[in-house]
């Protein structure tokens, strides 16, 4: 049986910035209470020319190009959104036919918001273990601002658009540790994206308390099934969900030697985009050294979550 390894990362953001300040003008709302509330400062968004499939494709683009690869040496693409412009075909598809992929690779999405490209890591993971893949192209990809109701001044502080890609081939030497991956379905209407059109809404307070009180051992469980301890990671890359989410949960990990990622301040929520758009950025600015261990650790919609220990590349 062999083993998988991230080689190359890429994301991609929108041009336009929307800052605190533009949206105390346009709902009742203050850079102080922002700040104060969730630690966000700026967030990127798309326009109408930026459909997912596009952010998606860019960050693919880069990561490919990190890779040295072509888009033919590809045979498994995997879109973790759930932002997705229509049922079919779906983003993976798209993706496919805009990098000009004519090896015919197995093409799916997966919806488990927040915590999807972790869960869709794994899955590639999984499909070369089992010898039905050998390169995979793994995105997350979500256009957030598309479903945020602009008059709740809640939610619609939070959300961003974007897109990470992570090019992923077998290895000899297992780069990719075992996931640890479940979900709370009782407490699933907690984050939601419901109604036509679709929008976002969700129960703070609970996934507050579920987040900081409930995920720590989990993350360290993840830790454990890799075989280090917290103190051995170099860094921690959770679900960019809110400033006072992931400070507290770092935290409480035990990660005392770790870089943590605090992409939200200038990204915001950008849901299945988040981790591998912050964890592409660390690697693009050198704070994590080629082989280090990282944990990635995704959380929130469904109230899934799904994590895993990877060699940065």
């Amino acid at each position: 049986m062999t083993g998988s390894r991230v080689v190359a990362l890429g994301h991609y953001q929108p041009a336009r910035v929307l800052t605190n300040e533009d949206l105390a003008a346009m709902v009742d709302t203050t850079d102080e209470w922002i700040l104060s509330r969730v630690g966000i400062k700026t967030r990127h968004i798309a326009g109408p020319e930026e459909p997912v499939d596009e952010l998606a494709f860019q960050a693919a683009g880069k990561a490919l190009a990190g890779a040295g690869l072509t888009p033919d040496d590809i045979d498994l693409v995997l879109v973790a959104t759930s932002t997705a412009i229509d049922r079919s075909p779906n983003m993976a598809a798209r993706v496919a036919a805009k990098l000009g992929m004519g090896g015919g690779p197995a093409v799916m999405d997966i919806n488990v918001v927040c915590s999807g490209f972790t869960h869709a890591l794994a899955t590639a993971d999984h499909a070369i273990r089992a010898g039905s893949a050998t390169r995979a192209l793994v995105i997350g990809a979500d256009k957030m601002t598309e479903i945020t109701d602009w008059t709740d001044r809640t939610t619609c502080v939070l959300t961003g658009d974007g897109a990470g890609a992570a090019v992923v081939e077998a290895s000899e030497e297992p780069g990719i540790g075992p996931v640890l991956w479940g979900s709370v379905p009782e407490m699933g209407n907690a984050v939601r994206i419901e109604g036509t059109p679709p929008v976002f809404a969700q129960e703070g307070q609970s996934v507050y308390r579920w987040t900081t009180s409930q995920l720590p051992p989990l993350a360290r469980k993840v830790c454990e099934k890799a075989g280090i301890t917290p103190a051995d990671l170099a860094a921690v890359v959770l679900h960019q969900a809110n400033l006072r989410i992931i400070e507290p949960l770092a935290a409480k990990i035990g990660a005392v030697n770790a870089v943590v990622a605090r992409d939200v301040v200038d990204s915001g929520n950008t849901s299945a985009a988040s981790i591998p758009m912050a964890l592409s950025k660390l690697v693009q600015r050198g704070e994590i050294v080629s082989g280090a261990p990282v944990l990635l650790f995704g959380f929130g919609g469904n109230l899934s979550y799904a994590g895993q220990v990877i060699r940065c590349p």
